[in-house]
């Protein structure tokens, strides 16, 4: 960790793991008899209970948002950009709930758990989750902590669509919902892609039908190359021109097919850092997830419809080279709300990064989401 430790940093955290025993019923008819959540947390409740923020992470990302785990730890929470003492989501102000979902390989109940029934990893057997199933189970963990209602639900990319369904699914539970780098619903392309990680995976020959831990293997190979496929999508091609452009490794053409170029060489060691850590039934279920979101479905495609059962009011932020979920599809949300007479702010950051600009702190990026999570303190009096 660096030394001194930063001001702005919420310092040495623990992870908690909470433990529920009751049935969660799931949207696709399945259960899970009991099931366990890891959360971090940051800040003071307050006295009425009134300043907790939910922050929901994307397909990627877990539990560890700010701080560090020990005093030795070089590397921070995966947002810990906009969440600590002074940043947007103050956690002088604010009591900050962050979670690793449902499915996920980070400690919550997924397909690497045991199986109570069998002894032996969920695996491919693990129920598949839906947007609406990881509300619902953070709701739960709202009783369990006894806040009644957030503040604000925030979240970045898949997060943006866990606000979207809070909004929709509780919307007596919530205040404010932040969609930032978001969209209301997946785009031929992206299910596209989400197709081709998921194909790598599953036809990498030490996948074994999602039954791998069995064999005491990983399909390491084809979650590296859906992770590669998956980082394209989260820069944009000015950035990864700046970052790296045409240069080489070495001073001349190899003439063979090993990572020549400084960009190959980056998303192998990319995909080979991420595959060591994450878990590939996981990933499938996750992109799964990102799949199957679209809350204007039952409305025959109308996301103003579904969007009338809302009332808290919502901050949504798009990037300018985001490719993944463009502005479009965040104007997409805005229009509809507005259509609904729901109230909404909306800015479009100028950023080259792409996707990945919603974890980089730009100063307008940062100054738009501060103002706004200052109105959300003021209102709860934090």
């Amino acid at each position: 960790m660096p030394d001194p430790m930063p001001v702005d940093s919420v310092g040495v955290v623990t992870p908690q793991t909470y433990r529920f025993e009751t049935p969660i019923e799931l949207a696709c008819g399945k259960a899970l008899e009991r099931y366990d959540l890891v959360v971090e947390t940051y800040g003071e409740l307050n006295a009425d209970r009134s300043n907790a923020v939910l922050i929901c992470h994307a397909l990627s990302g877990n539990h560890h948002a700010a701080g560090y785990h020990s005093v030795d730890d070089r590397k921070p929470g995966w947002w810990d950009t906009c969440i600590g003492p002074g940043k947007p989501v103050d956690t002088d102000r604010f009591f900050v709930v962050s979670l690793n979902n449902l499915g996920g390989c980070h400690g919550s109940t997924g397909p690497s758990s045991t199986n109570p029934s069998t002894g032996k990893p969920y695996g491919p057997d693990f129920p598949v989750i839906t947007v609406s199933d990881w509300v619902k189970s953070q709701a739960l963990l709202a009783d369990r902590l006894d806040i009644e209602c957030w503040a604000a639900v925030v979240g970045g990319s898949l997060g943006g669509m866990q606000a979207l369904q809070w909004s929709l699914d509780y919307p007596d539970r919530l205040k404010h919902a932040v969609a930032i780098a978001s969209s209301p619903r997946l785009t031929a392309q992206n299910i596209a892609f989400n197709e081709v990680a998921r194909q790598a995976i599953t036809s990498d020959r030490e996948f074994h039908d999602g039954r791998y831990q069995d064999f005491d293997t990983l399909p390491r190979r084809g979650l590296m190359l859906a992770r590669m496929v998956g980082h394209i999508t989260y820069l944009s091609d000015a950035s990864m021109g700046e970052k790296f452009g045409r240069e080489l490794r070495d001073q001349a053409y190899k003439f063979g097919y090993d990572a020549e170029f400084q960009v190959e060489s980056y998303l192998r060691y990319q995909g080979e850092r991420f595959s060591e850590v994450f878990d590939a039934n996981t990933y499938l279920l996750m992109t799964r997830a990102l799949d199957y979101f679209d809350p204007a479905y039952v409305f025959g495609g109308d996301l103003s419809k579904a969007l009338t059962k809302a009332s808290c009011e919502f901050l949504v932020l798009s990037f300018s080279t985001d490719w993944r979920f463009t502005p479009a599809r965040s104007e997409e949300m805005v229009n509809a709300m507005i259509a609904a007479r729901r109230k909404v702010s909306y800015a479009e950051i100028d950023a080259p990064w792409g996707h990945d600009a919603f974890l980089i702190p730009t100063p307008r990026y940062t100054d738009i989401f501060t103002a706004y999570m200052d109105r959300v303190a003021r209102e709860v009096g934090a």
